[in-house]
């Protein structure tokens, strides 16, 4: 029978987790996550890792299993997770994938794209300039050479920006340009589901979640992690801005020290929200995924799912 990877993907606390659980149950699977922020052990709550609650209704794979401290690209989870797929598949003609980190799961479904070299020159001068200037600049300089891949980027993950720039910068062509021109065949069928709501109920759900994260200590699993604020793992929304945070923190008077955290956690609600938009116009781009409403009924995606699996089931 032919194996299907179903390829649960959205923006941001839209309910990918609860879908994929479901999806998981019924068809008697596993889960492989996709998301690359909940790969670290040190970051559990600012990145809405599965409860343990969640994680004990599906066997999940690729949550929490190396440390900020590894160094585990794109290319080592496409790796990994074939090979894993390659497993699973020996007993299970379906396997969830979820993720909201659309170039991951791109990897495992298409496979990457082949980039030209980079002069390692190149990089050093970007990353003095993101020293020097800030991430304010690269976003400008991005949003000039390739405005497509700036539609879709983090534009707060300074890694990306300046990954994207170098390529730029070496062929002096757009670094989109180099993306998607060759899908590496499979040897399973992917079908994607895609989870969309109203643009407000998405940022409702991304504020309500932050101030959720807050509760469940946020800010003090980021002071935890502060110390190590510079490698790349901790490039993300919901940790730099805590970072600036504590740092404007030691300089200011004692009685702003809330006024400065609540500008800090509006920044998190503000970024997050972008990066959801961001999200949404990656996924759009896939004109195969079968659209979903964030509350639409699981029995009437499984009919529609059964008419696109084979045999029906």
């Amino acid at each position: 029978m032919e194996k299907i990877l179903l390829s649960v993907v959205g923006p941001t606390a839209i309910g990918k987790t609860k879908l994929a659980i479901s999806l998981a149950q019924h068809f008697k699977t596993e889960i492989i996550s996709a998301d690359s922020r909940q790969f670290f052990k040190e970051m559990r709550i600012g990145t809405a890792v599965p409860t343990a609650e969640e994680l004990k209704q599906a066997k999940h794979h690729f949550i929490q299993h190396i440390s900020i401290f590894d160094s585990y690209s794109v290319g080592d989870f496409e790796r990994d997770a074939l090979l894993l797929l390659d497993q699973l598949f020996k007993e299970k003609n379906i396997v969830v994938m979820v993720g909201g980190s659309g170039l991951y799961t791109k990897a495992v479904t298409q496979g990457l794209d082949d980039f030209p070299k980079v002069d390692p020159k190149i990089r050093e001068q970007l990353n003095q300039e993101f020293k020097e200037k800030g991430i304010e600049s690269l976003q400008n300089e991005l949003k000039k050479r390739d405005p497509d891949y700036y539609s879709s980027v983090d534009l707060n993950n300074p890694h990306r920006l300046i990954r994207a720039l170098e390529v730029c910068r070496e062929t002096n062509a757009p670094y989109s340009s180099f993306l998607s021109k060759n899908k590496k065949k499979r040897p399973f069928k992917t079908i994607t589901i895609g989870i969309e709501a109203d643009r407000a109920l998405i940022y409702d759900r991304i504020n309500q979640r932050v101030d959720l994260m807050v509760e469940e200590g946020l800010v003090e699993e980021a002071k935890l992690l502060e110390r190590n604020k510079e490698l790349n793992a901790l490039q993300t929304v919901g940790y730099r801005e805590l970072f600036t945070y504590f740092e404007n923190n030691e300089k200011s008077e004692v009685n702003s020290a809330d006024k400065e955290l609540n500008f800090a956690l509006e920044e998190i609600k503000k970024n997050t929200r972008r990066f959801a938009k961001r999200q949404l116009t990656w996924f759009k781009k896939n004109k195969e995924t079968i659209w979903v409403s964030n509350d639409a009924d699981f029995q009437e995606l499984l009919i529609r799912l059964n008419n696109i699996l084979p045999n029906g089931k």
